[in-house]
């Protein structure tokens, strides 16, 4: 780690471990504060991470944008300060049977640091580029971060070492120029009424129902003729033009060009954010061991983080119904600003009695991730919308508690014996936002219902509904707020056997319950032969499980998602809704896997040099997935279906969700035909 230019975990491990990969992610919602790891090419939660040789907890966020691990949720390696680590340990293999759910790519095991004595760091990069900021050059990304060590003695053999991180990180901004259509004639035709201080959208809520048409006619013709470069011909349509229709006919045409020489404005000006987003930090963590006699000692290690993110979303241009023209009317940036709080927290004492080796522990840990909004509108609120939202957020809390035996015999050249036991207990949260995040409201303020009649509608002035809560990011309602929980048993053996100075064998066999999926049995068997010195072949052959994260089974949300230039409300509904239902899904069940590998390691210190090369297989039955888009069908909005349908439920769905789009967690071999 310290030979590699990085100063976080996932980038330290995508350099230096075959298999692993990490990447960071722009305009992708809250998974642009954290970064999916994946081992094997299998999704972050197929991953299972420990610190200290203990459970650590998941992330509360699921990534459910277009990332690597989509539908999945891992754990934020970046909450751990990376000087904070003494070692990190990476097994490439499925270790289900050892280690419980989730270990099915492998385990990665991350050491705090247990040394005396002060230490410290000051990081400083950035990045010099044609390519930073949209293609004018110069430097972006700029980071600094500082990272102090510091460990004593506790008596004569005990020891407390504490790290702090502080990292301060600015965006990256590597987007291209801005291409199509951005400004219409009706923009240019406002911009100049709000030159005045008219605001000609402020006439209307919406256009198809309006007492004030022959007002807002004479506005458009009296400001049009300020605007130089339309043409004779258009000039005159507009003057004799006498209702709203032929103006909606005539004022759509892209006048991109003109208006932004007008304006003294380039195409780049409306590029988004694209990479790495704004990053603040604070971390602190600490490990410590204290003996209370000469066989046994108590022992505690944690740590806190917090983060404070802003990431840009896609650029709301000033033609969409999106953008609210008197207040920006060069359109906006709408940005997330999240705040993420990770806790953690393990204590446990262990020793020897009658040559066993005992260890007890617990371990706690939480996840919390709140979503604000900033920079934006909710604009069917229009000119009385706020620009900064509180959209709720999401919350994890695990607590592993875990009971450990092992004894080491002189038989052959060494057995190993180990058992013990776990409990666990998880639980998530989905809370809500400010209702202004979420809701949409018509024209007399009220929120809309499925009984609002669509003259009621909030509209822009081509008669486009204006989408429904903050943009970029719709909070979280009352309808997506949930709390769910369960708790598991386990119970585990593992024996290794040397029979030869140069051969090792292994078994491991593990039982474990859950209150929510039932029980599982897994087994693993593994080899490990010295063919020459520094040269060595393994093998294993194991089964595997993962229980469908709490997130899988309880997350919804609506949220915003543009694809070819087309921007549509997407709900995310729970797998056990009425609507997943409706199309048939089936409720989720565990994961279980089969997987083989063999390898071969190859060290020649001569040369500095360390060789790896492994094959593997690994399968995967009942994999949970997020299914790609539902779209609405064409033609049934505001149709009654026979109520307790199929299509009445879907219909009441995608209602409540105010979106066009659906998807659902699935198990992905067992999708039944699409139905929607």
């Amino acid at each position: 780690m310290k030979q590699s230019p990085v100063n976080n975990i996932s980038q330290a491990l995508n350099y230096i471990v075959p298999s692993f990969s990490s990447t960071s992610h722009t305009v992708n919602d809250g998974t642009d504060f954290v970064d999916p790891a994946q081992l094997r090419g299998l999704g972050p939660d197929q991953v299972l991470v420990l610190l200290n040789g203990k459970r650590r907890h998941q992330s509360s966020l699921i990534n459910v944008t277009l990332t690597p691990g989509r539908g999945s949720v891992g754990t934020d390696l970046n909450a751990i300060p990376a000087f904070a680590l003494d070692k990190i340990e990476v097994l490439r293999d499925g270790a289900s049977a050892q280690y419980g759910s989730d270990a099915i790519a492998g385990v990665v095991n991350l050491g705090l640091k247990k040394r005396l004595g002060l230490s410290g760091q000051l990081f400083l990069g950035g990045y010099a580029s044609p390519v930073t900021n949209n293609f004018s050059g110069g430097l972006d990304g700029e980071t600094i971060s500082l990272d102090l060590n510091y460990g004593f003695k506790l008596g004569k053999h005990g020891f407390f070492n504490i790290t702090t991180s502080t990292q301060y990180r600015d965006p990256y901004s590597r987007a291209g120029v801005r291409n199509g259509d951005i400004y219409n004639a009706y923009n240019a035709i406002n911009y100049r009424a709000a030159q005045d201080g008219i605001d000609i959208d402020g006439l209307y809520k919406n256009i198809n129902n309006t007492s004030n048409s022959q007002q807002i006619i004479n506005t458009i013709k009296q400001y049009a003729t300020k605007v130089n470069y339309f043409s004779s011909d258009l000039q005159n349509k507009i003057a004799n033009a006498n209702n709203i229709s032929t103006l909606q006919g005539l004022l759509g045409g892209d006048v991109t060009n003109d208006e932004l020489a007008y304006r003294g404005l380039q195409r780049k000006d409306f590029s988004i954010r694209a990479g790495q987003s704004k990053l603040q930090s604070a971390q602190v963590y600490y490990n410590s061991e204290i003996p209370i006699n000469d066989d046994w000692k108590v022992y505690s290690f944690g740590g806190y983080s917090y983060r404070l993110g802003n990431a840009g979303g896609f650029f709301r241009l000033p033609n969409t119904e999106r953008n609210i023209n008197f207040i920006t009317p060069n359109g906006y940036l709408p940005q997330i600003e999240s705040t993420i709080n990770d806790y953690s927290y393990a204590a446990g004492i262990k020793g020897k009695w009658n040559d066993w080796n005992i260890d007890l522990s617990n371990t706690f840990g939480k996840n919390t991730f709140n979503f604000g909004v900033v920079n934006t509108f909710n604009s069917s609120l229009v000119n009385n919308s706020p620009r900064r939202f509180d959209a709720g957020g999401l919350e994890f809390l695990q607590n592993t508690l875990n009971l450990d035996f092992s004894k080491k015999y002189d038989v052959l050249h060494g057995l190993n014996i180990a058992f013990g036991g776990e409990y666990r207990y998880e639980n998530y949260k989905v809370n809500a936002g400010n209702e202004n995040s979420y809701a949409s409201y018509d024209i007399y303020g009220n929120v809309v219902t499925v009984n609002t009649p669509k003259n009621e509608l909030v509209t822009d002035f081509f008669g486009v509904t204006r989408p429904a809560g903050s943009q970029v990011f719709p909070g979280f309602s009352p309808d997506n707020a949930v709390s769910g929980n369960r708790n598991s048993v386990a119970g585990y053996v593992d024996v290794e056997l040397e029979p030869t100075d140069w051969w090792l064998v292994e078994g491991a066999l593990r039982y474990e319950n859950y209150s929510d999926f039932g029980s599982t049995f897994n087994y693993k068997l593994a080899t490990n032969v010295k063919l020459a010195d520094n040269f060595n072949w393994r093998g294993a052959v194991s089964t595997g499980f993962r229980a469908p994260s709490l997130a899988q089974i309880y997350y919804s949300s609506t949220s915003t998602l543009i694809q070819q230039g087309n921007t549509t409300q997407v709900g995310t509904f729970r797998n056990n809704s009425e609507a997943a239902q409706a199309l048939g899904i089936p409720k989720l069940k565990q994961e279980t896997s089969q997987s083989y590998s063999t390898g071969l390691t190859w060290k020649a210190p001569n040369l500095n040099l360390v060789v790896t090369a492994d094959v593997y297989y690994i399968k995967i039955k009942d994999r949970v997935v997020l299914t790609d888009l539902f779209f609405r069908p064409k033609g049934t909005r505001g149709v009654d279906f026979p109520e307790g349908s199929d299509q009445a439920i879907l219909q009441d769905a995608f209602d409540l969700a105010r979106a066009s789009a659906a998807n659902f967690f699935c198990e992905c071999c067992r999708f039944p035909d699409q139905r929607a």
